[in-house]
């Protein structure tokens, strides 16, 4: 179905202009499949010469009560009243499953991939409610079903239980594994065969920086 197909689809407004029911249905799409379309990729799925166009198109469906528009984000629009089921989250970076990657080098990936990137998402796809996303590099988690390429939601916490997936730091590397807590050991388990648990030692450098929540995979 093209861009401009969309008008006559179900919900889509009768009374507004064709051009801006077209942009309507379209970000309805999108929000609906969780992707928060910047005022670029708006101009360009509509071939429009600048992204003026596209914000005149916006800032009237915000004005007339069809979206709404979180003050202070780029990516900030949202369906109204969905606020209660789609929960903004940010691409922060990567994150390695399989040999651990520097906080640096996940930071400089995240920078280079997933720069500015928000999406909105359905809250009931994560338990506890995460505070960012990250991507997963390598396939250490394939057990657990978290494959390479997969967004896991991070929940922001320094303690963690036996047992629970993890996305820690080790010796400023940064890896998601399942914690396992002895009393005089910690152990970070990978969940494929081909890799090897990492023990952490004593006087490393180790810390929690949150629990694993769930994950998006996109085609």
């Amino acid at each position: 179905m093209s861009t401009m197909d969309a008008i006559d689809s179900p919900g889509t407004p009768s009374d507004l202009p064709p051009r801006r029911a077209a942009v309507l249905a379209f970000l309805h799409r999108e929000l609906a499949a969780g992707r928060a379309p910047s005022l670029a990729e708006i101009a360009q799925a509509f071939g429009f010469v600048s992204r003026n166009a596209a914000l005149k198109h916006v800032q009237a469906l915000v004005a007339d009560g069809w979206l709404e528009q979180a003050p202070g984000r780029k990516r900030g629009l949202g369906l109204p009243g969905g606020r209660a089921d789609l929960l903004p989250l940010a691409v922060l970076g990567r994150v390695a499953a399989g040999m651990p990657i520097s906080a640096e080098g996940a930071a400089r990936l995240g920078a280079t991939a997933d720069a500015e990137a928000e999406l909105w998402l359905d809250r009931r796809l994560f338990s506890p409610r995460p505070d960012y996303l990250l991507r997963v590099q390598g396939d250490s988690m394939i057990g657990d079903g978290i494959l390479d390429g997969d967004l896991v939601g991070v929940q922001r916490t320094p303690e963690a239980r036996d047992g629970q997936v993890v996305v820690a730091r080790v010796d400023g590397e940064l890896t998601i594994k399942r914690l396992q807590r002895g009393r005089r050991r910690i152990v970070l388990l990978p969940r494929n065969p081909a890799h090897a648990p990492i023990e952490v030692g004593p006087g490393q450098d180790f810390a929690v920086e949150g629990v694993y929540c769930g994950l998006v995979r996109r085609g």
